[in-house]
């Protein structure tokens, strides 16, 4: 369930109408590891278990390559769910520590950290040789265009979608939320053992840090949005050696950092 259809009053030329409306939905998927609530996520009911594998990752919580065990719950017709996760205590990774309060926007990457500290990150800077040719973003982000169903009906949903170094579509995931978009992207190649495979990552909206740096811990050295790029979002890209490059669209693109 990613849409529904609600009834509205339309206004257009001064005249009102009475609509039927496609709107993307929204609901709570509550986390829980090792049957302890961990976190709320405000999501958009599909790839549920992609979603929670990605942030899990995203967050340093479970970094592991190994299948990870994931069962429902419960599960209600209106989009709520709770799924819990099994990690073993020694795998649990140091992100467990930096537990968010139990409300997650999924909007906003760095509401619910405690300490500013929370927000920094360990790794050696991405080393990409690899040229990018340009000229295939237009083609690239028409493509993630032609997945995108349920935007084309509601007209509400971020997308997120990987490519590989030949610029050929792995997979796109569609959210409400940004982040959740990407974090469903980045769990689905988790799952598939494909991860190694990503070059690109484009996503709908604008990029904040926290893209970035999901971007950064995935080892995707290219991030490329279709609107604009935060400050942050391009202090990390240049820290952590990943080209960002923002308000793509058409033949148009602004290059921040690290185009080689």
């Amino acid at each position: 369930m990613q849409t529904l259809k609600y009834e509205a009053i339309q206004l257009k030329n001064g005249n009102y109408k009475k609509v039927t409306d496609t709107l993307v939905v929204e609901a709570a998927l509550q986390i829980n590891i090792n049957n302890e609530p961990y976190t709320v996520v405000m999501r958009t009911p599909c790839d549920d278990f992609e979603l929670i594998r990605g942030l899990l990752y995203a967050e340093d919580i479970y970094k592991k390559k190994d299948h990870l065990e994931i069962t429902i719950i419960e599960k209600k017709e209106n989009g709520f769910a709770i799924l819990n996760t099994k990690i073993p205590k020694n795998k649990l990774g140091k992100g467990y520590l930096n537990k968010r309060t139990l409300l997650s926007v999924s909007s906003c990457g760095i509401c619910g950290k405690q300490k500013l500290e929370d927000i920094s990150f360990e790794g050696q800077k991405l080393i990409n040789n690899l040229p990018f040719d340009l000229k295939k973003l237009e083609s690239m982000f028409s493509e993630m265009k032609n997945h995108q169903e349920t935007f084309e009906l509601s007209g509400g949903s971020h997308a997120a979608a990987l490519f590989d170094s030949n610029y050929k579509l792995i997979n796109v995931k569609e959210d409400i939320g940004r982040h959740n978009a990407v974090d469903k992207v980045i769990g689905d190649l988790l799952i598939n053992a494909t991860l190694e495979n990503a070059n690109c990552l484009l996503v709908s909206g604008r990029v904040s840090y926290e893209i970035i740096s999901k971007a950064f811990i995935a080892k995707i050295p290219y991030v490329i949005a279709v609107s604009a790029c935060s400050t942050l979002a391009v202090d990390y890209a240049k820290e952590f050696g990943i080209t960002l490059i923002g308000f793509s669209r058409g033949k148009k693109a602004t290059i921040y950092t690290n185009l080689h």
